[in-house]
């Protein structure tokens, strides 16, 4: 049982130096990403896995097996979507060239994805990935304060650029952000308390006053407002809103990184932060938009921007191109259409009463956390948090044609982020399927 910290892409991580047995073309692929991605290839499962195909909520491999994917954040509306595939061929068939031209597609989604948002949130500019997003809200909120120093969560994930490495704690395998960077921990009761919020507002505090002593200054404080790679918080709702006010009573900004839960995810509305009633000086959004076509953007107030933009000229050749922009009007469309929101908020809910239910029989899985269709279970023996166990349930339900992921600092927190039109009957599978395997492993 292990209490060490983990980097992030270790969680649920393939190793080539200790594999299973695997199959022929499983094999051939290895070795053909070895040649050519070297030490940069990364891979999940025990097993990994060769997809041919993929609708809706699950995957297809070469062998002729289909997994339920309660993974997968990127297909947001589910794999393949026809409505988001028919947007993107037809557009592809007219044009698609950088930003720098007018287009009718572009504005209507810049005028639609805007409405999803209140006042003074009313500028957009578009990027390509979440990391660049989170890249350009750093240099938005440093031109706007004059300031460098920003406050993260001690297990963020935030993106792979430089700068955004550097508010990426979990992503360092030896060292450590530099100093301009301040580190608190999850907003989680076993650290803060009854009151997280004032707990979480009052760890902000200190850690601007360091920032200040040292002479950064306090730029921004830059969260994921599901805390993700911190192993999911979402409750209770509110708890965010004392630690935002902190932030803007020292002059800094809020930073919202809706990549993980923007577009419906939690139920409560389209962005993350709506559950706790803040007001983010700049949102930051990525990977569900395009379901599955690279988009980002960051949405900002005016003046920030103008700010930004009389100290430096900005451009992103392909942020915003025309099949990127038909893509998102697809996705907004089908999130209405579909009634995934509220398909979020009822899947979810029900799946999380049943994990509830199952705990009462597991010894081994300790809090459920989450909302929506982002769930978070914990996975404990009796010394604490026990990732291996983990580990053994996330590859033994792989092999039983469910796919999920890790989180959290140690890495032993299921992660469940499936497609937003997960079914009722999709979760029972799961849950069957677990029950069955923590039974077999003798956690009950």
């Amino acid at each position: 049982m292990s209490r060490k910290p983990r980097e992030i892409l270790a969680l649920n991580a393939f190793d080539a130096g200790n594999p299973a047995p695997l199959a022929a073309d499983v094999q051939d692929l290895l070795a053909r990403r070895d040649r050519s991605f070297g030490a940069t290839s990364m891979l999940f499962y025990e097993e990994p896995l060769h997809v041919v195909s993929a609708s809706g909520v699950h995957l297809h491999t070469a062998d002729g097996r289909t997994y339920l994917d309660l993974y997968n954040n990127v297909p947001s509306v589910g794999h393949c979507h026809p409505r988001v595939v028919d947007a993107v061929s037809r557009q592809m068939g007219l044009l698609n060239s950088h930003t720098r031209y007018l287009y009718d597609v572009l504005h209507d989604y810049a005028e639609r994805l805007l409405a999803t948002f209140s006042a003074p949130l009313t500028n957009v500019a578009f990027t390509c990935t979440g990391s660049e997003s989170n890249d350009l809200a750093l240099r938005l909120a440093r031109g706007m304060t004059g300031s460098t120093g920003v406050i993260v969560t001690e297990t963020a994930y935030h993106g792979n650029t430089t700068a955004v490495t550097e508010v990426s704690p979990s992503s360092y395998k030896r060292g450590r952000p530099p100093s301009y960077v301040r580190t608190i921990p999850a907003p989680d009761a076993r650290h803060y308390g009854s009151d997280i919020g004032a707990g979480l507002a009052a760890a902000v505090t200190a850690e601007i006053e360091t920032l200040r002593s040292e002479g950064f200054g306090f730029a921004a404080l830059l969260v994921d407002s599901i805390f993700s790679s911190d192993g999911i918080f979402s409750d209770p709702a509110g708890f965010l809103a004392p630690a935002v006010a902190a932030a803007h009573e020292a002059g800094g900004l809020f930073i919202a990184d809706e990549v993980q839960p923007g577009f419906g995810r939690t139920g409560d509305g389209m962005w993350g932060y709506d559950r706790h009633g803040v007001r983010p000086d700049i949102v930051t959004l990525g990977k569900p938009m395009g379901n599955g076509f690279p988009m980002g953007a960051v949405v900002t107030r005016p003046e920030i921007l103008t700010r930004f933009a009389e100290e430096f000229g900005y451009f992103n050749t392909f942020g915003g191109n025309p099949v990127a922009s038909a893509a998102g009007i697809a996705v907004l469309d089908v999130i209405a259409d579909e009634g995934l929101i509220d398909n979020a908020r009822t899947v979810g809910a029900q799946l999380k009463q049943g994990l509830v239910e199952l705990a009462k029989d597991h010894a081994g899985l300790g809090e459920i956390r989450g909302t929506g269709l982002y769930l978070g279970v914990e996975i404990a023996g009796e010394g604490g948090p026990d990732a291996e166990a983990a580990t053994r349930l996330i590859n033994g339900l792989r092999r039983k044609g469910i796919l999920i992921g890790a989180a959290g600092r140690f890495g032993n927190v299921l992660k469940i982020r499936p497609p937003l039109c997960l079914t009722r009957g999709h979760g029972d599978e799961f849950l069957t399927v677990l029950d069955e395997l923590l039974g077999a492993t003798g956690q009950s």
